[in-house]
């Protein structure tokens, strides 16, 4: 039987064998990384590609390894409970890790998107041509904090902002030409012509999709690396964000994809201006009909003068 001693040493040298192949991602925590040859090499989930851990991995890569990880997790849920997908499908990635220009889910319901992974066609079937990736070269991100008793000042808020893109997401600051702040609401303007990219700069799309993540509570940075916003010394509460992807070549979605929203609006005006126009014509028809009565009384009363 061997000492308690002698079996303290073992699990000893086995935990420290197993600290040298562990590593990790500090950029990308839905990855599988392992020490080679003194090296961490690391892996998305799902793709299986190799990403660099020194910056920013690509959102495709990011989208994919995020719909492939509740696979990979068979943690218990609620009964009723079941997954936000909006926006969120397992993309087609090049070798570079790009979105490709056409994406289809893994259905024969396919579309066209743009350099940030999102849809700017109709849906249609397989054959839909998406003959180039339309770059997405400005991005608005707008912001909502939550209410105070005080406005926070514009140019701690900017400079703060601009600090947490520069150092978090490793975003050079020419590629952040305003922030704007008009208390409660905060306008990011992210603008990356592909002329001014350099292999160096990260891509204003991977950006906002980390940034969008950070505000959910649903980082793609390791648990070492907090998120965390102040102003001046003060927590700034993001609750709500959107996002606008503005392409170097207009979306091509055709009337009949109309929001209902906005039919609805557009319906409405149809409606008003019907019934305006039925108005003024019943209006026109009632006045004219009047003077013509008027008149021919007149007329009337002239003869009856003329015989008498």
């Amino acid at each position: 039987m061997e000492s308690p001693f002698r079996i303290i040493l073992v699990l000893m040298a086995m935990a420290a064998s197993a600290a040298q192949d562990y590593c990790t991602c500090p950029t990308n925590r839905r990855t599988n990384c392992v020490m080679e040859r003194d090296s961490c090499i690391c892996k998305a989930l799902a793709s299986n590609q190799k990403v660099d851990c020194s910056t920013l991995t690509s959102k495709c890569l990011l989208m994919k390894a995020e719909v492939g990880a509740p696979k990979g997790r068979r943690f218990s849920k609620p009964e009723t409970g079941f997954l936000d997908n909006d926006g969120l499908y397992d993309p087609d990635c090049d070798n570079s890790g790009i979105f490709k220009a056409r994406q289809c889910n893994h259905t024969d319901t396919c579309w066209c998107v743009n350099s940030a992974g999102v849809r700017r066609t109709d849906k249609s079937d397989k054959n839909i041509p998406c003959i180039e990736r339309v770059r997405t070269n400005w991005i608005f991100i707008e912001l909502k904090h939550k209410e105070r008793e005080s406005a926070f000042s514009k140019s701690e808020v900017a400079s703060s902002l601009l600090r947490l893109i520069q150092n978090r997401y490793m975003l050079h600051p020419r590629f952040v030409p305003s922030i704007k702040y008009d208390n409660p609401f905060i306008h990011i303007n992210l603008k990356q012509n592909i002329s001014q990219k350099s292999d160096r700069d990260v891509d204003i799309a991977d950006v906002a999709y980390y940034f969008e993540k950070d505000i959910k509570r649903d980082s793609h940075f390791t648990s070492d690396n907090i998120f965390n916003i102040t102003v001046n010394g003060e927590p700034l509460d993001i609750e709500e964000i959107l996002i606008y992807y503005v392409d170097e070549i207009p979306p091509e979605f055709s009337m009949q994809h109309l929001t209902v929203g906005v039919i609805a609006v557009v319906v409405v005006v149809l409606l008003a201006i019907i019934t305006g126009i039925t108005v003024l014509v019943i209006i026109r028809r009632w006045r004219t009909g009047k003077y013509e009565k008027v008149e021919i009384k007149e007329m009337g009363e002239m003869q009856i003068n003329q015989i008498s």
